[in-house]
């Protein structure tokens, strides 16, 4: 939701309906994951993207219904027809998208939502997105209470107590996706399914050393959707001026900084560090192989990486520790201009997240998009016959939902 709010923000506060579309599931290689949102105004402009461009256009139908009729929906894509004619993915996969409606009285919690993830707190929102007059019920959970933030309900207190349970868990991981329990919360059953949106703040990407190289991979990193944070020792380098684009340019000595910004390093962080110079780097690479940051990259030539290694080695880190570090950082593009490299190292970046080959697709087989998921989520009896290759799109419409 973070990529809409800007927008969305002020046609809540217009007093207008406008319709919200979140990917709830996705299934073998759908484009978009969990999470990914699209709004369509009262006045037809639209912001954001459920999907590659495949289904847009049925969304935005619905969502024009859903404006009108204040009435959820939850609407399956699978692989279209081979006439082109029939909505849905042309890239295998299988995609379940919730349509609301969105105004001050339907959705009175938003503001708390927005308000939330303007101030970069860890939020959740668990929404029922099983068939029904329950469909659309929503329940704010966030930290660091570990319990509901007394917004909203999903009508039974048991099932609002093992949603927070699961949510809390949910936004340690970062990962949103679909819960499934009895009707009053009950594991193991599969009567209601919760769709928990995680709205964390970004992932924090810092770069090490203000140079030309940096620029670039601050800008690549901004692009990329992390917090960025340029830091040098070096006050006439350092400057907002030459980065314009990081959230924050801070002067100091790198593992000064980094030791005092241990508790905003976690599993979703990266560390670039682009100091190229051992007074800076090997102190910083100290610190930084010792964090539970996901990615940590050091610049410089093999000759420079072998010298880096005996001078950490003589400070006393393990061959594990050091095993962590990506060194020459980024991938063997042919990178040579500092937009290049930004590029092969962001690439590399991408590659340690999602475990990937980094090999061209065109040498690959298989899906593009991920592991296969063992099973789409059940949401109601299907409108057909499961037929894979000829699986297309069908709208269900429920009740209102009342509070």
């Amino acid at each position: 939701m973070r990529d809409v709010l800007a927008s969305v923000r002020g046609w809540y506060a217009s007093g207008e309906r406008f319709a919200l579309a979140t990917v709830i599931g996705t299934f073998r290689s759908a484009p978009r994951r969990p999470g990914a949102t699209m709004a369509v105004a009262a006045d037809g402009t639209v912001v954001g993207s459920v999907s590659g461009g495949c289904v847009e256009g049925d969304v935005y139908a619905v969502a024009e219904e859903v404006i009108r009729s204040g009435v959820p929906v939850v609407r399956r894509y699978g692989i279209s027809d081979d006439d082109g004619f029939a909505v849905g993915l042309t890239c295998g996969g299988i995609l379940d998208v919730l349509v609301e409606p969105v105004d001050q009285t339907s959705y009175p919690e938003f503001a708390t939502i927005a308000d939330a993830i303007q101030s970069a707190h860890p939020t959740s929102v668990a929404t029922i997105v099983t068939p029904g007059p329950q469909l659309g019920r929503r329940l704010i959970i966030s930290t660091p209470t570990r319990s509901s933030s007394g917004a909203g309900g999903l009508g039974d207190p048991g099932l609002d107590d093992a949603v927070v349970a699961d949510a809390w868990g949910m936004l340690d991981s970062g990962s949103s996706g679909i819960r499934e329990y009895g009707p009053h919360g009950e594991c193991g059953r599969r009567e209601v399914a919760v769709f928990v949106q995680v709205l964390a703040p970004p992932p924090r990407m810092f770069v090490f050393g203000a140079i030309d190289f940096a620029a670039a991979v601050a800008r690549v990193g901004k692009f990329l959707g992390y917090h960025v944070t340029v830091c040098d020792a070096r006050a006439v380098f350092a400057t907002r001026a030459r980065f314009p684009e990081a959230d924050e340019v801070v002067v100091d000595w790198p593992h000064r900084f980094l030791a005092g910004a241990l508790d905003t390093v976690d599993h979703r962080t990266v560390l670039c560090v682009l100091t190229h110079d051992p007074k800076f780097d090997v102190p910083l690479l100290e610190v930084a192989l010792r964090t539970d940051a996901a990615y940590i990259g050091a610049m410089g030539s093999r000759r420079t990486h072998e010298d880096r290694l005996t001078r950490l080695r003589a400070a006393g880190l393990s061959e594990p520790e050091l095993a962590r570090m990506s060194s020459p950082t980024g991938l063997d593009l042919g990178a040579r201009t500092p937009e290049e490299t930004a590029i092969s190292i962001a690439a590399e970046i991408i590659a340690s997240r999602t475990a990937a080959t980094a090999r061209p697709l065109s040498t690959t087989t298989g899906r593009i998009h991920g592991a296969p998921h063992p099973d789409p989520v059940a949401l109601g009896p299907d409108p057909q016959p499961r037929r894979p290759e000829r699986y297309v799109a069908v709208a269900e419409v429920h009740e209102p939902v009342r509070a």
